[in-house]
């Protein structure tokens, strides 16, 4: 009983990530997961990412990551992302850094966020909002840090901070968080966290 048990919670699990990865495809594939506002890209591939850290864990939010690093990439080098192909063309080893690093942090840290969080709360409830708005919030983070670390020095990152109107790197960051984080973090908090919550619940019926 114990083995079938287990064997029918791996194959759950499996399923679960299967269908995220194919949901991060087809955002990632298609204009579906991205808003864009001139060269800023706002993306709603943060969501299955914070869904599977929360649900499946450390480990399955990096695949997530990994996954949506994979399609922000092909975005770039295909031209589909108008600021990618920018990056590229500066130099596609560093938009490869880019766009995995952070996005591989993101689900990391987000399941390990819900996972410290659940050891202390009675209920998956604080553990779901937070970790929901952590993800979008460190995609953000990550990502705007990881581009002015990598391309401060170039002609893309001079461009923005002229549009920015910023008079220092603190308000540039500021400026160009403040679009992106804004809808990342309301679409993160509400669906992912909703999602997330409706199935622990399920998963837990199902053991």
């Amino acid at each position: 009983m114990s083995t079938a048990k287990t064997q029918k919670g791996r194959i759950l699990r499996l399923t679960q990530l299967s269908v995220l990865v194919a949901l991060l495809l087809i955002f990632g594939f298609t204009s579906i997961g991205y808003i864009k506002i001139g060269v800023i890209e706002i993306t709603l591939n943060i969501i299955p990412v914070a869904i599977g850290a929360i649900v499946l864990g450390p480990a399955a939010g990096a695949v997530c990551g990994t996954v949506f690093g994979l399609t922000s990439f092909w975005q770039a080098v295909s031209g589909m992302s108008a600021f990618g192909a920018m990056l590229v063309n500066v130099s596609p080893v560093l938009t490869f850094i880019l766009c995995f690093v952070p996005r591989i942090l993101e689900g990391w840290l987000t399941g390990l966020i819900f996972k410290s969080l659940s050891k202390v709360c009675k209920s998956n409830s604080v553990p779901c909002a937070v970790s929901g708005l952590c993800c979008p919030l460190l995609n953000t983070l990550l990502f705007v840090g990881g581009f002015i670390l990598l391309f401060g020095q170039t002609d893309v990152f001079a461009s923005l901070y002229g549009q920015s109107a910023a008079t220092n790197i603190v308000a540039f960051f500021a400026w160009f968080v403040g679009l992106n984080g804004a809808v990342e973090a309301i679409a993160g908090f509400v669906i992912a966290t909703a999602v997330s919550k409706a199935v622990l619940t399920a998963n837990k019926r199902l053991a």
